[in-house]
């Protein structure tokens, strides 16, 4: 069992490396397998994570860590996760039209100088997820090989449409470097689980984190129009994943 989260982590890192080959992902209507993909991806967090994150509030409580009266506290820090990934996709989205009017303010400033800022800022913070979900398979709720497969699964559907908006956003310079980067992050963050150990409150910390950067992420992906995303399948693959885990 020890070896397990190493070879989840690799497979992980595959999806990004893989991802791109898979051309009719990047369609509009979108392909009903991204939809189900990102319905199963909000399954987890609402029928898995949620609960840990339950569980990591009352670890919170018995360390005294906040005051009283924030009997929400830990699921304050889901929704810092969630607005956290709405403030980055917001930057990345008005940085389009942002670029050009910075390098003519600045004239030492090109508008590809710009764009690559952006897409180092987008995909760096996209890595420190990565790593966080890779550290969270040796050190996570997740235990047992039904437990860590189900979150595998999760996460590998999770970073497949991670993936196709990154495409989307970078092109090229995602597919020569991003790509690799978050590849590399899952596996960095699986070697630090092995080889340190934090204390369960900075867990319980990350994995509420996490929670809301998930949903946001999904979401993101699924509601704009111009997606045209298949509700059928959302819900088929949220409906499908949660009898899985259910049943697990």
């Amino acid at each position: 069992m020890d070896a397990l989260p190493l070879v989840l982590a690799l497979t992980l890192a595959a999806v990004h490396l893989l991802a791109g080959r898979v051309r009719s992902l990047a369609v509009v209507p979108r392909n009903r397998w991204l939809s189900m993909a990102g319905g199963a991806s909000v399954a987890y967090v609402f029928v898995h994570l949620l609960p840990e994150v339950q569980q990591a509030s009352e670890t919170v409580d018995a360390r005294g860590v906040f005051p009283a009266m924030l009997d929400t506290h830990v699921y304050l820090l889901s929704l810092l996760g969630f607005a956290t990934f709405y403030g980055l996709e917001q930057f990345v989205r008005g940085s389009r039209s942002g670029g050009e009017r910075w390098a003519g303010r600045l004239d030492w400033l090109t508008e590809a100088d710009a764009d690559l800022g952006v897409f180092w800022v987008h995909c760096g913070s996209f890595a420190v997820y990565n790593t966080l979900i890779g550290y969270l398979l040796v050190h996570g709720e997740a235990t047992g090989l039904a437990s860590l497969l189900t979150y595998a699964v999760a996460m590998g559907l999770h970073f497949l449409v991670n993936d196709v908006g990154l495409r989307e956003h970078h092109g090229d310079a995602y597919h020569r470097r991003g790509r690799w980067l978050l590849a590399g992050a899952i596996v960095a963050g699986c070697g630090l689980g092995y080889a340190v150990a934090v204390d369960e409150l900075l867990v319980a910390v990350l994995v509420a984190f996490l929670a809301g950067g998930i949903i946001l992420n999904v979401i993101k992906e699924e509601l704009p129009a111009d997606r045209e995303s298949r509700f059928w399948a959302f819900a088929a693959g949220a409906a499908g994943y949660t009898l899985v885990l259910l049943a697990v």
